[in-house]
């Protein structure tokens, strides 16, 4: 099973469930903990190689990655804990896989923030990731990683959150950054479909407006999707929970608070 820290506030409260992006770990939420452990109890999950929660546990019964089975983990957590519904919220590709539980699981979802999501790849990312899967296997997985942050992440006021992910991301493996980036061949496909498949659950999106790769999409689903919403940070860029803590800690809050 996952490694994961409960923080309870009172058996009445609701549950809100942290999911990390790739590379990083339940640490990315360091910043949240306090304001929402205030009204929420709290799940906050290290998905599989990721954090505490080892590869080779995991891998004797799964040996695949693939977006249902990495869903399957965390819902085997919910499960564990007797946790029949929760509010999620992730960051990057965090937000796939709460769509993909919304997808397998929608009871068990009673909202989905969607921090610094992933919609769609444009030109420029889909080139990375070609360019990434030709390398993988050579190149340190660092240096890819590193590469892909300084993209993603390019401003002066991004140095924060590229600390934080290069710093989690030093604790994978380079067999378990593999395992991870072959998930790439899966994503492209996933996605078209879940801009396709509205789901009937309360969504809110919280992007910052520097946030080049993954903003314009966002924008242009949510004018179709009628339970989403768009709140953009200023001087932010992806990792918006890092960058803005106070302002993602207020306007998520709030929005949960209207559930």
């Amino acid at each position: 099973m996952l490694n994961y820290t409960l923080y309870r506030s009172n058996d009445a409260a609701p549950w809100v469930t942290f999911v990390h992006g790739a590379g990083g770990s339940s640490s990315i939420w360091f910043k949240q903990i306090r304001s929402f452990s205030k009204f929420f109890n709290l799940l906050l999950i290290d998905l599989r190689g990721h954090g505490a929660s080892t590869t080779n546990l995991l891998m004797s019964a799964k040996e695949a990655y693939t977006f249902n089975a990495i869903a399957d983990d965390i819902i085997e957590v919910l499960d564990h804990e007797k946790i029949e519904k929760s509010h999620f919220i992730g960051i990057s590709l965090g937000t796939i896989l709460i769509r993909q539980i919304a997808e397998m699981q929608p009871k068990r979802v009673a909202s989905m923030t969607m921090g610094g999501a992933i919609l769609k790849f444009s030109v420029r990312s889909r080139i990375l990731i070609f360019l990434g899967n030709m390398t993988k296997s050579i190149v340190p997985y660092m240096w890819i990683y590193k590469v892909f942050a300084i993209i993603m992440m390019p401003n002066r006021n991004h140095k924060e959150s590229r600390h934080v992910f290069i710093r989690e991301a030093k604790k994978l493996y380079q067999k378990e950054f593999i395992r991870w980036f072959k998930l790439t061949g899966e994503v492209i496909p996933l996605l078209k479909f879940f801009r396709q498949a509205e789901v009937t659950i309360p969504t809110l999106y919280v992007m910052g407006a520097e946030d080049y790769m993954f903003l314009p999409s966002v924008k242009e689903v949510v004018n179709h999707q009628q339970l989403s919403q768009l709140q953009v940070i200023p001087n932010c860029g992806h990792v918006v929970n890092v960058e803005q803590p106070n302002q993602f800690n207020d306007l998520t809050i709030n929005f949960l608070k209207t559930i």
